[in-house]
Parts: structure tokens; C-alpha cells; sequence
């Protein structure tokens, strides 16, 4: 998997790409959580279910059906003030569920554990994508500052962050240049 701070980033970088809109910090702290959340399946380690199990990790919390159910809670709960099934709330959903699914397959690109159950609960299968260049992270915040961990962190800089930064330039260097021209 990578670390958690990619997949923080990604809503972040996602949602300043494709939107100009100001957005509450609750907004923020809620992508945040929907990108980071699969991993607390980590904790199921401690009740003796296996990595390969259906909760187990990269299983069903990694899948395109657990974001899909998450981000339906997220906009149903925490952005309950927009009109239900309206085009805002659809904009906020979507959004919630490619932040939520991003994790099981940004995780498909790393090199190490058994995959992702991506299609679960339906197929249980663990998928890796067909080019694995993320260094797999250790699991583990002390495994963070050891060699493996700062070459998973070296290795998702150039892999998902450099892409993502420069993804934003363009995005912010369009707009500036789309904005003088309107302008003038």
C-alpha cells in the first residue's frame, strides 16, 4: 500500500484540480478520511483474521463497493443540507466515492502483499493493475523510519506525487492564463 500521506494527498490534489470552489475544512477532513479509511482494516489483524480474509487487508474496506457505499453515507450525512439526489449532491458523491475508491486501486500499483479485492463482496479475486512501480509501504508508523520506508516514500514521490503536482501547475497555470484572457 502506499503511505498514508498519498493517500491524503489525492482528495486534495483531486479537489483543487477539478474545482476552483471554496470548500469548508470539514469538506476536506471528511475526503481525507474516505481516502485513509481502508487501512483501518489493519486492525482486524488483532481479532485473527488473516490478511487473504474478506476483511481482511486489501479486502472488502479496499473495494469499489465499500467506496461506493461510503461515499453514500458521506453525502447522505455529512452533506444533508444539499438537495437529495440533486446535481450538487450527485457532484459531492461522485467526488467522495473516486477519493474512496482511489486508495483499493492507487494500491493496485504496488509491488508487494496479495492485492486488491476490488471487486468485493461479488469476487473476491485480489487484483494488482499491470504495473506495479510503488514500493509497497510497510505497515506500521515506526516501519515509516527505516530504510523500506523511505524508499516507499521516495517511491511514491516519483511515481503519485510528482505526477499530481505537476497535474496541479498546468491545472493552476490554465487558469490564471484562461482568466487574463477573459479579461482583456
Amino acid at each position: 500500500m502506499p503511505t498514508i500521506f498519498t493517500h491524503a494527498f489525492i482528495p486534495i490534489a483531486l479537489g483543487k484540480t477539478i474545482s476552483t470552489e471554496k470548500r469548508p475544512l470539514r469538506f476536506w477532513l471528511a475526503a481525507v478520511l474516505c481516502s485513509v479509511v481502508a487501512d483501518a482494516d489493519v486492525i482486524t489483524f488483532a481479532f485473527g483474521i488473516e490478511y487473504g480474509d474478506f476483511l481482511g487487508h486489501r479486502g472488502f474496506f479496499h473495494s469499489l463497493c465499500f467506496a461506493f457505499i461510503l461515499s453514500m453515507v458521506m453525502a447522505l450525512w455529512e452533506f444533508r443540507k444539499l438537495k437529495l439526489f440533486s446535481k450538487p449532491w450527485w457532484k459531492i458523491w461522485f467526488f467522495f466515492f473516486v477519493v474512496t475508491a482511489s486508495h483499493g486501486i492507487l494500491d493496485t500499483f504496488t509491488n508487494g502483499g496479495l492485492g486488491i479485492a476490488l471487486l468485493s463482496p461479488f469476487d473476491t479475486t485480489r487484483y494488482f493493475a499491470p504495473w506495479t512501480p510503488v514500493m509497497v509501504s510497510p505497515i506500521g508508523a515506526r516501519s515509516f523510519f527505516t530504510p523500506w520506508g523511505l524508499a516507499a516514500l521516495a517511491s511514491e514521490f516519483l511515481w503519485i506525487w510528482m505526477p499530481l503536482i505537476i497535474a496541479l501547475i498546468i491545472t493552476k497555470t490554465y487558469r490564471r492564463i484562461r482568466k487574463q484572457v477573459a479579461t482583456k
